[in-house]
């Protein structure tokens, strides 16, 4: 019998139908991984069950019975808990005051019991946890150990995670699914929404596709493969290669030596870091979130200024060395180091929501002009090129960015970048968010550009993606350069095992 069934259920926004007539099943015991593109309904779909959203059209069944789910009080009443992207912790709070907070089930409050009954769990299924860290001094990893923790302390039988591996280290993703394995052994249904093909692969059971809203089908996951799960999800067959070239008549274009940053709070947050980014190459930055690699960018970019070091430029008009240290970030732009970064709020950080996307274009491309009157036909073939290009789902380009899916947004703010023709791109976290097919759009598009001699420093969050892409990867770990490595023959665990080192290593490359 499935622990949970949907049958026939539709969500609309507007006129927008998010989810129609979706279908599926999970079973308990089992792992079930929803695929799809940005904009086809998974958070969606996830939101109904939780009780974020409530269906304008079909049924929930529990366990055979039909229910109603209309608050996430009414889902954890029928033992479903939801994980989700941004975590919802009392950062002052240790992990179990934090994993009981809110339960009302009319007894008194007692944290030394609660406190037990966290680390039983943590010892059936493996957590690592300590009941009385607080949650401002946890990494990410802890923190989202604590939110699984807190469902399965409410009883939840149905778990639904919603990208859990979007910032952990390949450890960290490795040390999750082996917990995920035991609480399926344990009879625990789980939903898990990923991007990451490979890790569908890994530890799931079967996989459900959805396309553009509609349910497409539920395959078996040992006999199924990445190209096929992409020609569903997509609606086409589409290549999943990433053609690195190799680097031609590479040149210093940018030299970073002895880098140092301490914050507000005197924290040092860039340590001695010396590298070099050359043209023709993709340099990859790998690190753990909140590692420094913001810091280096923006450092680069002017928009912070460093305690101390050399920032030099390689200008292949002049030929002359620059001291970009000394200059503005308007001037460091016009110099042709560019920096575009996907931000969590992409909205709020690189684009204007009430214009459209013409309008975005312009802000980049134009500064005070002689004539009062912008000429808007550029901007507006710019915004046709990028909506082609990079298959941006909009009605036209005079739509409001506000009204486009993040995933398209943040199409616009990387194509943007490129489209102004650097000699330093610094792309960061340029697919956060983004489904595999438009993913392998931008790589590709980086590609070009180091073909095009341009330097590229790529910050990435996906291990498998920084060996494919990159011909040399940098490692940050808490502020310093832990390893130089070659894209080439490096592994994913050596990457992995400098993201974690907390003292400098040795430069190759």
């Amino acid at each position: 019998m499935n622990a949970l069934e949907l049958r026939n259920v539709t969500k609309r926004f507007g006129e927008v139908v998010a989810n129609n007539k979706v279908n599926l099943s999970v079973e308990a015991g089992e792992i079930l991984a929803i695929l799809g593109e940005n904009g086809s309904g998974k958070t969606t779909l996830m939101n109904m069950i939780s009780g974020i959203y409530y269906p304008d059209e079909g049924e929930i069944f529990v366990n055979g019975e039909p229910v109603t789910i209309s608050s996430p009080k009414d889902a954890f009443d029928y033992k479903i808990g939801m994980i989700h992207q941004h975590f919802k912790l009392v950062d002052v709070f240790t992990a179990t005051e934090n994993i009981v907070l809110g339960i009302d089930d009319g007894k008194h409050f007692n944290l030394k019991e609660a406190a037990k009954k966290t680390a039983e769990i943590s010892e059936k299924y493996g957590f690592d946890i300590d009941p009385k860290k607080k949650v401002y001094t946890m990494s990410v990893s802890e923190k989202q150990t604590v939110e699984i923790v807190k469902v399965l302390y409410r009883g939840a039988d149905i778990l639904i995670l919603d990208e859990p591996t979007a910032v952990l280290t390949p450890q960290e993703t490795e040390k999750l699914f082996n917990v995920l394995r035991k609480m399926k052994e344990d009879g625990k249904s789980i939903i898990i929404i990923t991007h990451k093909m490979h890790e569908v692969l890994s530890v799931s059971d079967r996989v459900a596709i959805l396309r553009r809203g509609e349910y497409i089908n539920t395959v078996k996951t040992s006999e199924t493969n990445e190209a096929e799960l992409t020609e569903m999800m997509v609606g086409k067959k589409i290549s999943l290669n990433i053609n690195r070239s190799e680097p031609v008549d590479p040149v210093d274009r940018l030299v970073v030596k002895d880098l140092n940053l301490i914050n507000s709070d005197g924290v040092k947050v860039l340590n001695d870091i010396n590298f070099a980014a050359r043209s023709g190459e993709i340099l990859g930055i790998a690190g753990i979130a909140g590692s420094g690699q913001r810091e280096l960018l923006e450092s680069i970019a002017g928009l912070i200024s460093p305690n101390s070091g050399e920032i030099s430029y390689n200008d292949p008009k002049t030929e002359e060395i620059v001291n970009l240290r000394e200059k503005t970030p308007v001037q460091i732009r016009d110099l042709g180091v560019r920096l575009s970064f996907v931000p969590e709020d992409r909205l709020g950080m690189g684009l204007v929501g009430n214009m459209d996307i013409v309008d975005n274009m312009m802000l980049r491309s134009y500064k005070k002009g002689n004539s009062i009157f912008l000429d808007r036909q550029p901007p507006k073939d710019l915004a046709e090129t990028i909506i082609e290009d990079l298959e941006v789902v909009t009605p036209g380009p005079t739509t409001p960015v506000r009204r486009l899916s993040g995933g398209n947004v943040q199409k616009v703010l990387v194509g943007r970048e490129i489209a102004a023709a650097p000699t330093v791109l610094m792309a960061a976290y340029p697919v956060r968010g983004l489904d595999i097919n438009s993913s392998y759009t931008i790589y590709n598009l980086l590609n070009e550009q180091k073909e095009n001699g341009v330097a590229v420093i790529f910050v990435g969050e996906d291990l498998d993606v920084l060996l494919e892409l990159c011909d040399r990867i940098l490692v940050i770990g808490s502020g310093r350069v832990t390893g130089i490595v070659d894209g080439r023959t490096t592994t994913k665990e050596e990457v992995g095992l400098l993201m974690t080192k907390m003292d400098g290593g040795n430069e190759n490359g």
